[in-house]
């Protein structure tokens, strides 16, 4: 799939939040308005924030995407960086073999082969995947420091 396609079936961070239903948006909310950026990271992400492009499967049910969404805007905002957003995910308890009820999951889950979510993926505007968080940052402390790990590291390797 390439970026024209994921921009067209996918919404922005904030048009995200803004979709939310109570209690979830409330959530959401105060995770943005409390949550401080590491300065570092955000300044080094806003000087590369037109080469990239992050893609987020998330479900409002989610912990970890309640905190994790959020910083996403914040991000997107202080740096204009552009984060998509597939929404909707849920569960699927009855099937045997499938983990997400499509609809309303939107069938991407498949084509990402999403397991646990939130799942982050970094793109180039080559749409080339240069990597993923899933859940939470494994790397660094915060999640602005783990995307400028994943930057960094295609950047030396590219």
């Amino acid at each position: 799939m390439n970026l024209l396609e994921i921009r067209k079936r996918t919404v922005s961070v904030n048009e995200y939040i803004d979709s939310l239903e109570e209690p979830f948006k409330e959530k959401y909310l105060t995770r943005k308005q409390t949550y401080q950026l590491q300065t570092e990271a955000v300044e080094l992400l806003g000087t590369l924030a037109k080469e990239f492009m992050i893609v987020v499967f998330s479900g409002s049910w989610c912990k970890d995407c309640t905190q994790n969404v959020p910083v996403l805007a914040l991000i997107a905002e202080r740096t204009g960086m552009e984060v998509r957003v597939f929404g909707g995910l849920k569960r699927d308890p009855l099937s045997q073999t499938s983990k997400w009820h499509i609809p309303p999951s939107p069938p991407e889950v498949l084509t990402f082969q999403v397991d646990k979510i939130p799942l982050i993926i970094v793109y180039d505007q080559k749409g080339r995947e240069l990597g993923r968080i899933v859940e939470t940052p494994k790397l660094k402390p915060t999640l602005e420091q783990e995307l400028c790990e994943i930057i960094n590291i295609s950047a030396v390797s590219s």
